[in-house]
């Protein structure tokens, strides 16, 4: 199923240039070029009774910053990020009727390897000058998949403010769609 996603930006919905380009080999993060402070892209797939939900974001969105932690303070917002990160119900709002519980959670992103790491080399101030992507993909298995008709983002938006939009592509029983949702409008139907 994550081939899914991963593949959803070529296969299904080609008039997303950009976020074609942007799906790319995971261990170069920081060269993309549709990196957009203030934007980013979710791909969404259900599939019988899995849902997956794949958030992709430049770090600027979700911590305030994109370089290696250099302070405590750094520290704390990163840790606060993947904390809220870890809690995808309270970003997604999926319909209780649906009955979906969290399966898998898998975070991505130098600075979370940087997290646990005190010291402050010459590669960090290297990695200060890139771009940071925090990459977050969840598997949930629904009870009643059919009340899944959509979810809605405002969680999302309230827990990380500088995210100012998201380019959504979904998967559904429906067909595929793709939708900009932002803060005024963060509900997207499947």
């Amino acid at each position: 199923m994550r081939r899914l996603l991963l593949a959803l930006p070529f296969a299904l919905l080609p008039g997303f240039a950009l976020a074609a380009e942007h799906d790319h080999d995971h261990a170069h993060h920081d060269s993309l070029s549709a990196h957009e402070h203030g934007a980013a892209e979710l791909d969404a797939a259900l599939d019988g009774s899995t849902l997956e939900i794949e958030l992709r974001s430049p770090a600027m969105n979700l911590v305030g910053f994109e370089h290696a932690p250099s302070s405590d303070a750094d520290k704390r917002k990163i840790a606060e990020a993947r904390k809220q990160l870890d809690q995808p119900n309270s970003l997604f709002g999926l319909p209780a009727a649906a009955g979906c519980a969290l399966a898998e959670t898998e975070l991505e992103s130098p600075l979370f390897e940087g997290e646990a790491h005190d010291q402050h080399d010459e590669h960090d101030d290297d990695h200060e000058s890139q771009h940071s992507e925090i990459h977050a993909h969840y598997r949930f298995d629904c009870a009643a998949p059919q009340a899944l008709q959509a979810f809605d983002l405002q969680g999302l938006f309230k827990a990380f403010p500088g995210t100012q939009k998201i380019q959504a592509q979904l998967i559904g029983p429906k067909g595929q769609r793709g939708v900009q949702l932002n803060a005024d409008q963060p509900r997207a139907a499947f």
